[in-house]
């Protein structure tokens, strides 16, 4: 509860900080663009966390109520890509997305997909020191689709990955980044709600790669 309340207060902090100073007026339309983009950038991630926190609650209590539909993978990841572009431009990344052709529809909920491929590439985003590079990969295998994000970001210690998965466990080498441990925990989660599931291969210092494979659409069986 601590780690999260601090993990609500620092951007709220921010966005109150802002806003106060925008309302002091007499800013020039460039500095208040520049305001506005921190206010939103931090509004969104507060938004994302208390998503996470909602969901993995109400997966904790089997509450969680989905509605399934069939969803194309490329156009999902379009969308997340387009969700985190302040981000990604904040810090200068490269990313570029790789959809294979014929890429077999998703058949699960959407919104939790979406989570899913958020909460994944958010990390990539946090976790890789500014210019960095993150491809995307989305293809399929048999008829079960995947996406694949790797990054040259900062890694996961090896004594970390086993652990990765377990509920606000963080590694050793992120402390000094905002986070709670929350996101890659919810992303297994929901993935097994709908037979996916999801792997990471990393080396400290060097890379990280996340594999989701999800199941298709009963509809292309």
């Amino acid at each position: 509860v601590a780690d999260v309340s601090h993990e609500l207060k620092t951007p709220l902090t921010s966005i109150m900080g802002y806003a106060d100073t925008l309302l002091e007026g007499g800013y020039d339309e460039e500095t208040q663009t520049k305001f506005l983009n921190v206010i939103a950038s931090e509004s969104r991630r507060m938004a994302r966390l208390v998503t996470d926190l909602l969901t993995l609650s109400r997966y904790d209590s089997n509450k969680k109520k989905t509605r399934k539909e069939t969803f194309d993978l490329g156009d999902l990841v379009k969308r997340c890509q387009e969700k985190l572009a302040i981000e990604i431009k904040k810090k200068g990344h490269k990313v570029t997305s790789f959809v294979t052709a014929d890429v077999p529809p998703v058949y699960a909920d959407k919104d939790d997909i979406e989570r899913v491929v958020l909460n994944i590439l958010t990390n990539s985003i946090k976790y890789t020191p500014d210019n960095g590079e993150i491809k995307i990969y989305v293809g399929f295998v048999y008829n079960d689709a995947y996406i694949k994000i790797f990054d040259n970001g900062i890694g996961i210690p090896e004594d970390d990955i086993r652990y990765i998965f377990n509920s606000f466990y963080r590694a050793g080498n992120v402390r000094e980044y905002h986070g709670q441990g929350i996101g890659l925990s919810l992303s297994m989660r929901i993935l097994k709600v709908y037979g996916g599931r999801i792997s990471i291969d990393s080396c400290q210092g060097q890379y990280t790669k996340v594999t989701v494979i999800f199941k298709s659409s009963p509809k292309t069986k």
